[in-house]
């Protein structure tokens, strides 16, 4: 079984890849390559950012001082 790669991990890699295109020593069809394995992260990454947005929980002072849980609302 593969495992899966962390999103720092991931985050990483997508780092390596930008400063390999920004240093213009690829060739055409190995920028390519690189750009598309650059985005194929970059969707991983954000899903992956997307989940723990739905995990997230937010601790809040109820009325009688008591820490109350609520479910995190990410505004547009």
């Amino acid at each position: 079984m593969k495992e899966e790669k962390t999103f720092e991990d991931s985050l990483n890699e997508l780092e390596d890849i930008a400063t390999k295109l920004e240093s213009g020593n690829l060739n055409l069809d190995e920028a390519i390559k690189e750009f598309e394995k650059g985005i194929k992260l970059s969707k991983e990454c954000s899903q992956k950012l997307d989940e723990a947005e739905k995990k997230i929980n937010i601790l809040v002072q109820g009325e009688n001082g008591e820490l109350v849980e609520e479910n995190f609302i990410a505004e547009d």
